[in-house]
């Protein structure tokens, strides 16, 4: 498969560009955060974007999806991370809806896909209990009861878990915080007895919660994939999910690269415009060949979801091009902030916004160190 766009992939692009411009700008999002908007996004225009067959562009047909690829929900996510538009699309679809899709059995695909692509179901992936991404370092237990299992354990940076009509509870089984073996992930409602929903303020407005469980009763039905074994329906899962993030990350990237060399052309000082100096031309140079890797990086890594390549592959692909993005987002964010001056670090300014969401999604599923030593491990260093 070529490393291109095809015609009707370019389309979708151009036409997400155009929806999340007109209908999700950043205005969207001052407003929200202004208002204190409990949900953290607005209902009709995930609406509008669940009418436009987003929610379902990867899943197959059967299922209620469009079979279209990861490539296609990718151009789409990057057009989302231009206007940093608030909506469950990574929560939902990249990481939950990816999550059944793996892992569920027939009956749990055939229930629980159709309502995410319609936009009848929302999820969240209650994984993380630290400061720091670990995926095998959970402490939440499952305990076998009466048939089921009980849940008891603590979550933090849950993604739409204020929100989330079902929570996915990455939960130990057996063996010790650490171990790979001995997970198990479990579909729990939100508002089942015993769970807390604690809704965090982040720093970029994006939605989160920390998640309490205490005593949670669930049945067997609930599992998601083989108890014990959850890691194999996790691994994929948030390989493909750091692809995503990787992908809004690109678009935001670009949306902040794109809006400093237009102020550099505009801004004047002594008579003539500050891009004209050398050594801005030299750093926004700088900033355009890193952005270009960073295309490619995420371009190859979302043809290789469609591709169906193999499971290492894609987890070097995924730590790769997560790695890559977030350092470019983390250089053009401070670059932006540093050439508009002063004024760029107050709110009247949008640069500012761009800033804070690379430093909250350097951390979803893994920062540049994270990635960089796992990448080195998968090479066998």
């Amino acid at each position: 498969m070529p490393m291109i766009l095809n015609e009707e992939q370019n389309m979708l692009k151009d036409s997400a560009k155009d929806f999340c411009s007109k209908s999700a700008p950043i205005d969207q999002l001052r407003k929200l955060r202004d208002e204190e908007n409990p949900d953290g996004f607005d209902r009709d225009t995930w609406k509008s974007m669940v009418e436009l067959g987003w929610a379902g562009i990867p899943w197959p047909e059967e299922h209620g999806g469009l079979a279209f690829g990861y490539k296609g929900l990718g151009v789409v996510t990057e057009e989302t991370g231009r206007t940093l538009t608030a909506s469950p699309l990574f929560a939902t679809v990249w990481t939950g809806g990816t999550v059944i899709n793996i892992g569920g059995s027939e009956a749990q695909k055939s229930e629980l896909l159709p309502l995410i692509a319609g936009g009848q179901l929302l999820l969240a992936l209650a994984l993380e209990e630290s400061h720091r991404h670990n995926p095998y370092g959970v402490a939440t237990t499952a305990s076998a009861k009466n048939d089921g299992f009980e849940l008891t354990g603590e979550k933090t940076f849950v993604l739409d878990g204020n929100v989330a009509d079902k929570l996915i509870v990455v939960a130990r089984t057996s063996g010790d915080a650490g171990e790979r073996d001995g997970l198990t992930l479990f579909l729990v409602d939100r508002e089942a007895t015993g769970i807390t929903v604690t809704p965090t303020k982040m720093a970029d407005s994006r939605n989160a919660a920390n998640i309490s469980l205490k005593n949670v009763q669930v049945d067997a039905a609930t599992v998601i994939g083989e108890v014990d074994k959850g890691a194999a329906v996790l691994d994929p899962t948030l390989d493909i999910s750091r692809i995503g993030i990787a992908a809004e990350m690109l678009g935001s990237t670009q949306e902040c690269f794109e809006r400093t060399i237009q102020y550099l052309k505009e801004r004047e000082q002594f008579g003539v415009p500050i891009g004209s100096f050398q050594a801005l031309k030299h750093r926004a140079a700088d900033m355009f060949c890193e952005v270009e890797l960073s295309k490619s990086c995420v371009l190859e890594a979302l043809t290789a979801l469609d591709e169906n390549r193999s499971a290492e592959d894609i987890a070097k692909l995924a730590s790769l091009t997560k790695a890559k993005v977030g350092e470019t987002f983390n250089l053009v964010s401070r670059e932006g902030i540093q050439m508009h001056g002063g004024i760029g670090m107050t709110d009247e300014f949008d640069i500012g916004f761009f800033i804070k969401r690379a430093a909250v999604t350097e951390q979803t599923f893994g920062d540049v160190n994270f990635h960089r030593n796992r990448y080195g491990e998968l090479e066998g260093y």
